[in-house]
């Protein structure tokens, strides 16, 4: 009820659709079909990691067309992790500020991920610091060389125009490598693509990365 009178508030916002468990979440999404999901880590029948996967993933009539934000309790939480992996675009704190929910809502609504909250960018930055074993094996992604060069600016927080001039090619090519990069890596957006790059070893925990990494519509 509070996010309904948060969202309700906004005239650009229309809330479309409630749903108590994860289940319920993903046959709404269905037949609804919202831009934003703003789903609770913590729910009945199927949690909301597996939920964002049902309603993000390759196989999902809505891929890459609804957007997931993950409402948590605690700042750092392995679950909130493994829901990013799972293709939500960003998290935030159940007692996030009205405004910034809103605001939240308005730039994955806009083909954004939340890389710009110093809360994602952090969590990202706490599991690159594990070992590799911790975390996974290394990952076959098929790229080219140029594709990791890519992924690897990606990471550095580089814009494609930024990566365009460091490459020395055109702005279409660098879309071109991005497009190849998300889909060997099945990224939906640039968080995804860091997360990636870190787990394919491809950037170091001590890079600027995490500092620097931003959204980009290019």
């Amino acid at each position: 009820m509070g996010l309904r009178t948060i969202l309700s508030s906004d005239p650009e916002l229309e809330v479309v659709g409630e749903a108590a468990t994860g289940a319920d979440a993903v046959e709404l999404v269905r037949v609804l079909d919202p831009d934003v999901v703003l789903m609770d880590v913590q729910l009945p029948d199927i949690d909301g990691i597996a939920a964002t996967r049902l309603i993000t993933g390759v196989r999902s009539e809505r891929a890459g067309r609804t957007r997931v934000i993950v409402l948590t309790t605690f700042d750092f939480d392995e679950y909130v992790y493994e829901s990013i992996r799972a293709g939500a675009s960003g998290f935030l704190l159940k007692r996030t500020r009205a405004e910034d929910l809103i605001e939240a809502v308005r730039t994955v609504t806009n083909g954004n991920s939340l890389p710009e909250s110093a809360r994602t960018r952090e969590l990202i930055a706490r599991f690159a610091e594990q070992p590799i074993g911790q975390r996974g094996s290394n990952l076959s992604l098929g790229l080219t060389s140029r594709e990791s060069e890519v992924l690897t600016l990606i990471a550095r927080g580089l814009s494609n125009d930024e990566i365009a001039a460091v490459l020395g090619v055109s702005l279409e090519t660098v879309r071109t490598h991005v497009k190849h990069v998300y889909m060997k890596c099945g990224s939906r957006d640039r968080v995804h693509a860091v997360i990636t790059a870190y787990e394919a070893g491809l950037v170091a925990p001590t890079d600027s990365s995490i500092q620097s990494l931003r959204p980009s519509t290019d």
